[in-house]
């Protein structure tokens, strides 16, 4: 009998501990869904760990039994900010820890890059396969002043999100879909084809694409891939809403009611004039302004 999956995310929950930054719990469950629909089976082992948890791992393999299995003292390790998770795979059954670094693992860090976790797999001293973090460049330094990083909630996301078909109407935040049209498409760090190339994605997969700049597109976060045409197919989102156009249409339609109220307020003080026997909107050869003619009334009507 498979695993069900409501029992991989209690399991996961549980372990992930109260301390876990609610965002990347949101995450961690959204990543055992993914998976789960591929036939992956993941659970998460750990996730917020206190100082004194730190301590006691940092002693292993140093002054306690058993094998190093971190370099993080306490306050040195992002568990200890509730911005990392640890992961593994079950068995069909779920009852039994596979911690073999195979293909699934290996699709399970996929899957979370795309959402925009970190994998310490990638790391190039002391790699840790089983390792997830949403530290967001942030230095452990601003992580132990306070500072947390700005991790969307999945509803608004803007992550790299591959999009089913067929697809349900897109928000109006989300410039339109792309589709990859080569074998392997460069995914980079930055709005630069001279950008780090982070990772790929396949023929015939289609992202949300955010907004296109330097010949890119945005597919959430800051992830770019290429907007040629010989790359990938683009279709326009027909609700799209440009975030700069609605701010400058809001703007202008602030400046307009301004406007309309000052205007009002003159007509009103015009009016007043015209009952106190004050219509002389001229001075000898020197034509006024209607506002400059407005301004004479109200001084005209102070002094009476």
């Amino acid at each position: 009998m498979v695993v069900a999956l409501q029992t991989l995310i209690d399991r996961s929950v549980k372990n992930m501990g109260t301390g876990i930054h609610p965002r990347v719990k949101e995450y961690a469950v959204e990543l055992i869904r993914r998976a789960y629909k591929e036939g992956i089976y993941v659970q998460i082992s750990s996730g917020y760990r206190s100082h004194a948890e730190q301590q006691r791992l940092y002693n292993q393999g140093r002054t306690s039994p058993g094998n190093i299995v971190t370099n993080a003292k306490p306050g040195q390790s992002i568990h200890n900010y509730g911005l990392a998770i640890d992961y593994f795979l079950v068995s069909d059954d779920g009852n039994t820890a596979l911690w073999t670094v195979n293909a699934k693992w290996r699709r399970v860090a996929a899957i979370a890059k795309s959402m925009g976790f970190q994998w310490g797999g990638d790391w190039k001293s002391f790699v840790d396969y089983p390792h997830l973090d949403m530290q967001k460049r942030l230095s452990l330094a601003q992580l132990a002043a306070g500072k947390r990083p700005t991790i969307p909630p999945l509803s608004s996301s803007t992550d790299v999100e591959q999009v089913s078909k067929p697809t349900t109407p897109l928000p109006t935040n989300v410039l339109g879909t792309v589709e990859v049209l080569v074998d392997s498409l460069n995914v980079r760090n930055g709005a630069s084809f001279t950008a780090k190339v982070e990772d790929t994605i396949k023929r015939g997969e289609t992202y949300r694409a955010y907004e296109i700049k330097n010949g890119l597109y945005n597919l959430g976060g800051n992830q770019w891939v290429s907007a040629g045409p010989a790359y990938v197919r683009f279709v326009r989102n027909p609700a799209y809403k440009d975030p700069a156009a609605q701010a400058k249409k809001e703007a202008e339609k602030l400046a307009n009611e301004k406007a309309k109220q000052q205007q009002q307020k003159d007509e009103q003080h015009i009016k007043k004039a015209i009952e106190k026997g004050i219509v002389n909107g001229e001075r000898m050869n020197e034509p006024l302004t209607r506002r400059q003619g407005t301004l004479m009334i109200m001084r005209a009507l102070d002094q009476k």
